[in-house]
Order: C-alpha cells, then structure tokens, then sequence
C-alpha cells in the first residue's frame, strides 16, 4: 500500500496492466454486478437535472426503471447508486449498433448536449473508492468481466493507473496524480 495525502492506494493499479476493449467484451461492466453505479451527492443533484437530456438515449426498460425507482437509490449496504433494471443492469445503459453497452450520460456529453461525463465511479471502474473517516481506499477490483482489458493491457504493457489517468485526475486533482506517477518510479527501479 502507498498514501498520497488521504488516500491508501492498493499496489495492484501499478502492478496490473489494464486496457480496455469494448469490442471483446461489450461492455458487460454496466450490466454486471450487485449493485448500481455508486453515487456522491453533488452527482446525485446532477443526474436529478439531466435526466431529461439523457432519457432519450437510454433503453426503455432503463426509463421504466428510472420512473419507478428514482433517478437514484439506496442500496442493500445503504449506499447511495444508480437504479437497476431487474437486479441487473445500470438503468442508463445506451446500447449501440454494434451491442456494445456504455452510458447513456456519457453519449449526452460526447454529443455536447450536458457537462457531466458520467459518475466518476464508472469512469474510475476496475477501480473502486471505499470511503473511511480518515481516508479513502483506492483499490483495484479484479473480476474475470474484464480478462479481454487484462490480456489487453498485457499485450500493449500499460499499467492500470495509466489507463485510468483522466478519471483519477478528474477524482483527486493533477498534483495528486503527479504524486502517483513519481511513487511508480520509484517502485518501479
């Protein structure tokens, strides 16, 4: 483990190597899982005002959820996350063309049309925040949706916390990760 300012930060996201690719696996992340999208409060405020940009994106049974459930919920461990369709998938999934599922706020905001990308838990994904009173955790969540983006970040030699540079930098600040680069020169000697 290493800390920069108020964060512990697990050695996996400079020892694994992570890129991923959508193509292979669909993306499964926003459909998989116990639980929705992890949410802080300033990003529940802006779901609450852009939801109705985004809702024509979405897939129907996302909206029906989103109708029923809220723009956000509670969870089983109490936290606050993104609504599910059936115990199941993230209730903003977009669906291309292709199959491939991402975020419907995310396609708003490459299409200019809102100023939030998506939460930052989906951006920072396969890493996960876990709040204490005095720090945050910053761990790598390993899980076998993501062997296309591990073989990947093999083949290609790119260590995770450089995949995941612009979400950490969006969470933590650049100086923050300026820190982080020069811990992983120095466990990389």
């Amino acid at each position: 483990m290493l800390q920069i300012d108020n964060t512990i930060i697990s050695l996996d996201i400079f020892e694994k190597k992570f890129v991923c690719e959508l193509g292979a696996c669909k993306g499964i992340c926003c459909v998989e899982g116990d639980s929705g999208a992890p949410l802080d409060d300033e990003e529940i405020q802006i779901i609450e005002k852009i939801y109705p940009i985004v809702k024509k994106y979405m897939l129907k049974e996302g909206i029906d959820a989103v109708e029923q459930q809220g723009t956000w919920v509670i969870d089983d461990d109490g936290d606050k996350v993104t609504p599910l369709v059936n115990n199941n998938e993230c209730a903003y999934v977009y669906k291309d063309n292709n199959g491939i599922i991402s975020c419907a706020i995310e396609k708003a905001f490459l299409k200019k049309e809102i100023k939030f990308q998506k939460p930052v838990s989906c951006h920072l994904y396969p890493i996960r925040i876990t709040k204490y009173n005095d720090f945050e955790a910053v761990n790598y969540e390993s899980n076998k949706l993501c062997i296309s983006a591990i073989v990947n970040g093999e083949r290609l030699g790119v260590p995770l916390y450089k995949f995941i540079k612009t979400p950490l930098i969006r969470k933590y600040g650049s100086e923050w990760y300026k820190q982080l680069e020069i811990a992983a020169k120095e466990l990389y000697k």
